[in-house]
């Protein structure tokens, strides 16, 4: 059972959202809905949630001065917001991601792939740090005929089409997998890969630059999409790990 908790000021927004959630099915427990900045330090506090679904622009205050007050408890935080503008704020805040309203459910879902990811790696005793892929640095694709081990540091990007997945190594190679992008992300490591659009996730340490006119240049000269939803929290991203 994830405990979660849903900070937002809006009723209407906070049913929508539960809906949503109950929806996807991905055993979260809706322990609490909070209006206030207080109410929801005070229910955290009480009930130590697992996750919690923060809207920025609060009753009495923001998002981040919750935070503030609840820095010592070990809460996964997924932001859920109409303002773009705060998105580098929040990832300096570790935040699992960073969603846009109206929420997508596809978005949503990956969000709490994410963050279900994150807590069960938290919850996993490390009996061993060096045993083969306990950092997450391979990753097994299923092909047409055979098992493929990838290095995860020589991926650049992946790209889904149709329900199959496209695995672009830096070595000019390449592999498709039968399964869609969605079903993979949660194996990337996300302080490495970052999704930019719906059809396409990005090893950080490949790009060279960021087009203005919404487009990543790879190293290897691969231009990728950057859907206008994903652009500002994308943008926000780049700048945190110093890429320009």
């Amino acid at each position: 059972m994830i405990k979660t908790l849903i900070i937002e000021d809006e009723e209407y927004i906070r049913k929508g959202l539960i809906s949503m959630i109950e929806m996807l099915d991905k055993g979260l427990t809706i322990i609490g809905e909070c209006a206030s900045v207080q109410e929801a330090i005070t229910v955290s506090k009480a009930c130590k949630p697992d996750l919690v679904f923060l809207d920025i622009n609060l009753a009495d205050g923001n998002a981040f001065e919750f935070l503030e007050k609840t820095s010592q408890l070990a809460h996964r935080v997924i932001f859920t917001t109409a303002y773009e503008k705060y998105a580098l704020q929040a990832l300096k805040q570790g935040a699992i991601d960073y969603i846009l309203k109206p929420v997508d459910l596809d978005e949503l879902e990956t969000a709490i792939d994410k963050a279900l990811v994150s807590l069960s790696r938290k919850n996993t005793p490390e009996t061993n740090p060096k045993q083969w892929n306990d950092d997450k640095d391979k990753l097994v694709l299923r092909l047409q005929d055979s098992l493929q081990i990838i290095d995860l540091k020589t991926l650049m990007f992946c790209k889904s089409d149709k329900g199959y997945t496209t695995f672009y190594l830096a070595n000019g190679k390449s592999f498709v997998a039968s399964k869609s992008l969605k079903d993979y992300e949660g194996q990337l490591p996300s302080a490495t890969f970052v999704r930019t659009h719906q059809s396409y996730c990005v090893n950080l340490n490949y790009i060279d630059k960021y087009d203005k006119n919404g487009y990543v240049i790879l190293r290897n000269g691969e231009a990728i999409p950057v859907s206008s939803r994903k652009k500002e929290s994308f943008v926000a991203l780049l700048l945190k790990a110093g890429i320009h």
